[in-house]
Order: structure tokens, then C-alpha cells, then sequence
């Protein structure tokens, strides 16, 4: 649901790398067509992993998961579940590459869509515990030209909240990324997508999903660090937790070792591999690549805000209703049944990245397909592994059509 495809729910019309939680981008135009069907290795055995669980656990975990596959044509999965006082879980299933049957291995590279969103809002937060930035500053303070952007509010581009139109969603922008996915866009075309329509309500006056936010966000960290929004990342956030594997690449860079990412995201609907598409349509929003081992090192400092003050972290888990029960928005993060993290969908991959506040639970899913059939792909994974190991707090994200929205 918060992806960058295009909203928290799931556009599915456009990539969404950045919008994580958030939704799939829409796929604007024809169906997709049904992908070919792709064995998911029914077993993790011979995949560099661990899984020290109870074995009852393990089985029901193997089992489940291997359904979800076999039942959406899902190429690769790697999910890492850590449960402190009963072990963890870290096995990879399928393949990363369907022409050739590599399989799926916990130490890849991904594309991690907008779970991106979480690392550019803690930038911004810093800034707020610098005294740099204050959270009900205009954003106009910031960047020009944002419309009615003296009454826009860091706060509300951060917890989706501005009524900015989510350039994901503009036919021309969609039109010119499905004809040529390896164009570079800067941050100021994106931002022109969006300001060639009308705010879609006041300021603070609903929540709605828009990658628009968080584009701004970067460049407001970028104006006021003097950095680029990949340095100072690197240097702020990345660095301090050592989170090696985790990168804002320029173009179309990606470490190997990685997965091929499938998508129907094409002129006709076919699938087609994503793997060197240039993310920089998503940029602050969902650009971003990391792998198991960071995200698992990510999430609990997510949650429990140590990279921040307390109090502004306070205010960053301040979450407000989206509109569908048990969903939850703050500053930059969802709260799902419990679970703080985010999503994060883009052509050719999906993420959930997640932690339960108090418990110190981690449950990192990476997938290398968005070709979504019967709701979003990492959800699906998800929601099959926390009903097994965490029933009282499950993790389920709406569809477009739940939330009440038709596009992406």
C-alpha cells in the first residue's frame, strides 16, 4: 500500500519504488498479461541461510511460503524473521533469474521501492534535532515554486498529508517512464509532473499517499546540508548504523549479487526484466538499495528512533488514521496491526521492512517481482509469516479498491 508505485495502498500503474508502504504503482492501460509460471523452489534446502526455530515453526513457515509462491507465480523470495528469545529465520526460495534458474540467495542486493521513505525522513528529522528545520515550517522556506507551498508544512509532506498531487499518477509522466525506463529525470521534472495539477485538497485536511512528499523532502535536505541528498544519507544515516550494503545510487547503478526483477510495466503488458531500469523517477522516495543484512540493522533503529532525540521521535510515531483499519501514517513510517516499518514496490521488486515496537521482532521480506495476482506479492508473504508467528499482530495492507482508490 505505500509504495513508490504510487501510493501506500499499491498505484499499480506506475513503478513505485518509492512509495513502500505504500502502494503499487497502477498499471496504467491494459491488464498485464499473466506471467509465465516459474517453479518456486518448494524447499530453501542448499540456500545459504539459517533458520533456528523451533522446527514446527520452520515447516509451517516453509510450507506457507512456498504456497504463496506457487500460487502467484512469485520468481524469488527472501525473508529474514528475527525473534529474540525463540531465534530466527533467514532462508531464500525461487529463483533470481528465470532464464537460467539461478537460485535465490539472503546475501542479494535489491531494489527496496519506497521503504526509501523511511531514510529520507530520518535525514530531515535530524535536521529538525539540529535546529535546522523546524517540523511546521513552510515548504517554501525550503524549495520554491510548490503551490499554496507557504501553507505546506514539513510535517504534512511527511506524514502524506499536503494534498499535493502525486506526480506517479500523471498520465505524461507514466507514458514517457513506459517508453523509455532507462531516461534519468531530475527531481524538478518529477516535481513538474505534479505541480501541472491543482493541489487535491488543503493542507492537513486528509491523509492521501503522494511520492510528490517526499521529493520535496529531499530537496529541502539537500538545500539545507549543502550535500547531496546521497551523500548526506551516506554520511548521516547509512554510515553511523553500518549499513554497508545500502546505497541512493546515481542512474541505474546496482551491486551484484542481485536478482532479476520482473515486471508487466511495459508498452504491452508483457513481462519484462527491470533489473537496470534507472530509478531516479522515484529518487528520495524509493531509488534506494540494501539487502537482508542492512535492513534487519535498519529496522530496529527505525523503531526505536536512535538516530533521532526522543522527542522527535515521539512526534515521528505520532500515526494517524489512512482510512483503513488497523493502517496507520506518521512521519514517514506506517503502523501496520502493531508493526512499524514500511513497504516499498517498484517495477521488478517488492519490500517489507518491519519491526514490532517492544518485542525487538524484525521481519525483513524481498521479492523480485511486482507482478502482483491477488493482491500485492510481499504482502502476501508477509501476511502468511506473521499468522504463523505473530497471530495477534498480522501484517495486511488494503488494496487500491479497499482504500477507495482506482489509481496508482
Amino acid at each position: 500500500m505505500f509504495s513508490t508505485r504510487t501510493t501506500f495502498a499499491a498505484r499499480r500503474a506506475l513503478p513505485a519504488g518509492a512509495a513502500a508502504l505504500l502502494l503499487l504503482l497502477a498499471g496504467a492501460g491494459t491488464a498485464p498479461a499473466a506471467p509465465p509460471r516459474v517453479p518456486a523452489a518448494v524447499t530453501a534446502a542448499g540456500v545459504p541461510g539459517r533458520a533456528d526455530l523451533d522446527p514446527g515453526t520452520v515447516a509451517r513457515l516453509d510450507a506457507a511460503i512456498t504456497a504463496v509462491m506457487e500460487d502467484a507465480d512469485i520468481p524469488g523470495v527472501s525473508v529474514g524473521l528475527w525473534i529474540p528469545g525463540r531465534g530466527e529465520y533467514v532462508k531464500s526460495f525461487g529463483v533470481a533469474d528465470r532464464s537460467g534458474d539461478a537460485p535465490m540467495k539472503t546475501g542479494m542486493y535489491s531494489r527496496i521501492g519506497s521503504v526509501t521513505k523511511t531514510f529520507t525522513v530520518t535525514g530531515v528529522l535530524q535536521l529538525v534535532d539540529r535546529g535546522l528545520v523546524a517540523l511546521d515550517d513552510p515548504i517554501s522556506k525550503y524549495v520554491d515554486g510548490v503551490p499554496g507551498g507557504a501553507r505546506v508544512t514539513v510535517r504534512q509532506l511527511a506524514a502524506m498529508r499536503s494534498g499535493l498531487y502525486d506526480y506517479t499518477s500523471d498520465q505524461g509522466f507514466l507514458d514517457a517512464l513506459r517508453a523509455d525506463p532507462h531516461r534519468a529525470f531530475t527531481p524538478r521534472q518529477l516535481l513538474g509532473y505534479a505541480f501541472a495539477h491543482p493541489p487535491q485538497f488543503a493542507p492537513n485536511a486528509k491523509w492521501e499517499y503522494s511520492n510528490t512528499n517526499t521529493v520535496l523532502l529531499g530537496l529541502l535536505v539537500e538545500k539545507v546540508s549543502g550535500k547531496s541528498l546521497s551523500a548526506y544519507l551516506e554520511e548521516r544515516v547509512f554510515e553511523p548504523l553500518g549499513l554497508d550494503s545500502t546505497s541512493l545510487p546515481a542512474g541505474s547503478a546496482f551491486p551484484d549479487p542481485h536478482p532479476q526483477g520482473y515486471t508487466t510495466f511495459s508498452p504491452g503488458g508483457a513481462v519484462v526484466e527491470a533489473t537496470d531500469w534507472n530509478p531516479s523517477w522515484a529518487w528520495a522516495a524509493g531509488a534506494v538499495i540494501s539487502d537482508l543484512k542492512d535492513l534487519r540493522a535498519w529496522v530496529p533503529a527505525l523503531v526505536d528512533g536512535r538516530l533521532l532525540k526522543p522527542a522527535t521521535q515521539a512526534e515521528r510515531l505520532r500515526t494517524g488514521p489512512v482510512g483503513y483499519p488497523g493502517v496507520a501514517y506518521g512521519l514517514g513510517i506506517a503502523r501496520v496491526d502493531g508493526w512499524l516499518g514500511h513497504n516499498g514496490e517498484l517495477p521488478g521488486y517488492e519490500t517489507i521492512a518491519a519491526g514490532l515496537p517492544g518485542s525487538g521482532v524484525t521481519l525483513v521480506v524481498l521479492v523480485n517481482s511486482d507482478i502482483d495476482r491477488g493482491g500485492s506479492l510481499s504482502t502476501r508473504i508477509g501476511r502468511a509469516v506473521t499468522e504463523i508467528v505473530t497471530p495477534e499482530h498480522v501484517w495486511t495492507l488494503p488494496s487500491p479498491s479497499q482504500v477507495g482508490e482506482s489509481r496508482r
